[in-house]
């Protein structure tokens, strides 16, 4: 069955059954692989993208449910050859990435949390990383990352 939804702020249409995972879906057949398979159950953050700019588990999200909706995933944030939006340039100043299989879910849970307050305090940031699980950074330098971004310096230190 056809689906269209904007991607990215691209109108894309893909074939699929209606409860294909969205995840499947970026990775398989547009050949976005910035979100990652992690657990397979919505529960570690790893495929997180925005859907209708809402952090959602791609692994749990059919197609179907991108439908006439609005799809960011990581590649959103930052062009090709471009430079990295404050988000990744801070998590990279302040060592938040590691082994980044958590990063790209990372990435768009924060996006959306700064989207909704530019200016969040530390509890919120924690409060809108709990549905990603990192296991090397032991969170400390994802949320130090994230205050220096909403202190307005762009990440930097």
């Amino acid at each position: 069955m056809p689906h269209s939804f904007t991607l990215n702020e691209r109108r894309v249409e893909v074939d699929a059954p209606d409860m294909t995972p969205l995840l499947s879906v970026l990775r398989s057949r547009l050949g976005l692989t910035g979100a990652k398979p992690g657990c397979a159950e919505g529960r570690c953050g790893a495929c997180t993208v925005l859907v209708d700019d809402r952090p959602a588990v791609s692994c749990l999200t059919p197609v179907a449910l991108a439908e006439g909706r609005s799809v960011r995933t990581v590649e959103s944030l930052a062009d090709p050859d471009g430079p990295l939006n404050p988000l990744q340039d801070a998590l990279l100043e302040h060592g938040g990435v590691q082994c980044g299989a958590c990063t790209p879910g990372i990435l768009m849970a924060l996006t959306a949390l700064f989207e909704r307050d530019a200016t969040p305090d530390e509890a919120a940031i924690k409060e809108s990383l709990a549905g990603n699980i990192c296991r090397c950074t032991g969170y400390h330098k994802i949320v130090e990352a994230a205050l220096a971004v909403a202190g307005g310096n762009g990440g930097r230190s």
